[in-house]
């Protein structure tokens, strides 16, 4: 998963593909492993986030920073 930048930027989130942040984030949520290459960047995101919100992980810095940006919306 090292081998995607952060997203920290709505531009950078609108890149993204929903059904893909959707399926990562309920892994994530799960307690699902940490995914490899074979994930999407997408898939990525949406496992950091439900790691965040279940409770495994803090957020990153560029957490932090994509939902300071949904908050100026």
């Amino acid at each position: 998963m090292a081998e995607f930048e952060p997203v920290s930027t709505l531009s950078d989130f609108q890149k993204l593909d929903d059904a893909d942040i959707l399926e990562g984030y309920l892994d994530g949520f799960h307690g699902m492993a940490e995914p490899g290459s074979d994930k999407s960047p997408s898939y990525c995101h949406g496992w950091l986030n439900g790691q965040v919100d279940a409770g495994f992980r803090e957020p990153s810095d560029a957490q932090k920073e994509l939902a300071l940006a949904f908050q100026t919306l």
